[in-house]
């Protein structure tokens, strides 16, 4: 069975979303012929090159404060051992991230890119980092496994660009509008950060009856085009 997770590192839903579902797949008996992969999509596309406060950049950009909005995410984020420190985060461009986790996945394999997006996760929503430098990005992956050396001559190259945006937009025309999306197998889509107990339901379905689709709820919370349904 394989797990496509497109997700966005800028998107809280997709880290509490990701968390939840390797809850499940702990409690999954046959976790062992599950192999999970990340795969791209940004949030916000025109995301500033250089990183600015992020919690007075979604005020700007939904015109309206977002503290009731940020509760909501913390809270739930919260009852999976995760921080958000929305006062400490940075928003910033997530492409280069993203050709950093297509590296992962091509040369190191999934478990490897599994890591590296946990660290980006918190890099981005507990420590503050800036995800768009490429100094940072390296030491990240390196923590993850990957050879530094050839991860800063990735980032300072275009090698995996063009790559990376097309992944983004196969996304696009399969129809995903919000993330975090679980696609299985290429045939089942499960949106939204849903309970773990509904990703194991439906692992266990897809792998008791793969021509029948599970049903998937109501979509969940998830992050849609800048946007955070809560």
């Amino acid at each position: 069975m394989k797990v496509e997770i497109y997700s966005d590192v800028a998107c809280p839903w997709c880290y509490i979303g990701e968390r939840r579902f390797q809850r499940a797949l702990a409690a999954f008996p046959r976790a062992d012929e599950v192999e999970v992969v990340f795969r791209p999509y940004q949030l916000d596309p025109g995301a500033p090159a250089e990183p600015v406060p992020l919690k007075a950049y979604l005020e700007r950009r939904f015109g309206r404060p977002v503290d009731d909005m940020l509760a909501v995410a913390s809270a739930n984020a919260r009852s999976e051992g995760l921080e958000l420190n929305w006062d400490r985060a940075l928003s910033a461009n997530t492409l280069t991230a993203h050709r950093l986790m297509w590296l992962a996945e091509r040369e190191y394999g999934a478990a490897v890119q599994r890591v590296l997006a946990d660290k980006l996760f918190e890099a981005y929503f507990t420590k503050g980092g800036d995800v768009s430098d490429p100094e940072l990005l390296a030491s990240l992956a390196v923590e993850a496994g990957m050879d530094g050396d050839r991860v800063r001559a990735f980032l300072a190259s275009d090698e995996g660009l063009a790559e990376t945006e097309a992944e983004i937009e196969r996304a696009r025309s399969l129809g995903i509008t919000a993330v975090p999306t679980f696609v299985i197998d290429g045939k089942w889509a499960v949106q939204g950060a849903q309970p773990a107990s509904t990703f194991l339901r439906v692992l266990e379905e897809v792998a008791a009856q793969a021509d029948r689709a599970p049903d998937t709820g109501d979509g969940g919370d998830a992050c849609a085009d800048g946007r955070c349904a809560v």
